[in-house]
């Protein structure tokens, strides 16, 4: 071996969380695929959201925001695009929309990508 090769010992530690609890500190939702967004009035086509938090049961990134016992949002600082939210919702009132949607045409109202504020 040269001296020039880095040995796998040599290397950082990886992965280390050096105190339980800190994943608020960081915002990981940047690279998101798919953003979901809430429906909070019902429309023909869809139910408005009952604030049952099935979805806050679930979302393994407690990325959905409850105020005082009642569902507001979704934080998107830590939001993963994953899904989960969409699959377990009674309702079905949320719908993933890809975040391309959101930079190519800009932000709607409430975070909804700008074709879904009609």
């Amino acid at each position: 071996m040269s001296n020039n090769e880095t040995r796998w010992q040599d290397l950082p530690l990886g992965g280390v969380i050096p105190t339980p609890g800190n994943a608020v500190e960081y915002d990981t939702g940047g690279w998101r695929a798919f953003r979901p967004v809430i429906n909070w009035e019902k429309t023909p086509t869809q139910k408005a959201c009952s604030r049952c938090l099935t979805c806050w049961l679930y979302c393994p990134e407690s990325a959905m925001l409850v105020v005082e016992g009642e569902f507001k949002g979704v934080d998107l600082d830590h939001c993963k695009g994953c899904g989960i939210c969409v699959q377990v919702c009674p309702s079905r009132c949320i719908t993933m929309f890809p975040e391309s949607q959101f930079a190519a045409q800009g932000e709607g109202r409430e975070g909804q990508p700008a074709e879904a504020t009609r």
